[in-house]
């Protein structure tokens, strides 16, 4: 899962980084609302965490504008604990949720999965394909109740897949969502972590459809 995160204190933001990589998340940043709005324009997110009082151009601004634009990833939004009317105004532009600072990273960690698990469906916060299971919280892999060890862009892959279970997902398409804007993409290595997946899990448990993508296969 891809994440942009849009917060102009410097160690805060690194704090927020250093928590989202850990739980397993890619992470893309901006500390103004004008850059902000740029990559909310021109990448794909899975969701946005942003902060309201940004320099150049404020974050209810950019949330208001990526909503007139159709943009539709879930955003939430961080807020000052005494400024109550920023909430309401970013509710009514179209953030799925809030935040008061200060908090807990974990209740952070924690919205982010029910956000996640809402745009997707998901009830639980333990997404189960057959004997597969991936915790979301954890960050654990179990198969038939036996660990299952990945490295960190296998699991993002499979995490990518559970929670589409059954819908065919274009390299191109993971590719966007389990690299950074920085990094050097090549849609090339999913079928290396795929193949690499294939012998850890199930078999059949991923379909290729040729020429469209892979297809994560309930039982």
């Amino acid at each position: 899962m891809r994440i942009l995160l849009v917060e102009d204190e410097k160690i805060l933001r690194a704090q927020l980084r250093a928590a989202l990589q850990d739980a397993g998340y890619t992470v893309d940043e901006a500390d103004n609302g004008r850059d902000a709005q740029f990559l909310g324009d021109t990448e794909v997110f899975d969701y946005v965490v942003l902060d309201l009082g940004l320099p150049v151009v404020d974050g209810l601004t950019v949330l208001q504008r990526w909503r007139d634009g159709g943009r539709s990833m879930p955003v939430l939004i961080l807020t000052a604990r005494d400024n109550w009317h920023e909430k309401v105004a970013g509710i009514d532009a179209g953030a799925d949720d809030y935040l008061t600072k200060p908090f807990h990273m974990e209740e952070l960690l924690a919205r982010l999965r029910a956000l996640i698990r809402r745009a997707s469906g998901q009830a639980s916060a333990v997404l189960q394909c057959g004997a597969l299971q991936l915790d979301t919280r954890s960050g654990r892999v179990t198969c038939d109740g036996q660990p299952v060890s990945l490295t960190g862009h296998e699991y993002k892959v499979l995490d990518y897949l559970m929670h589409r279970p059954g819908v065919l997902v274009s390299r191109t398409e993971l590719t966007e969502h389990i690299y950074a804007q920085d990094f050097d993409r090549d849609s090339n290595t999913i079928e290396v972590f795929v193949g690499r997946l294939r012998r850890k899990l199930p078999s059949a448990s991923i379909e290729t459809v040729r020429g469209m993508g892979y297809r994560l296969v309930p039982p």
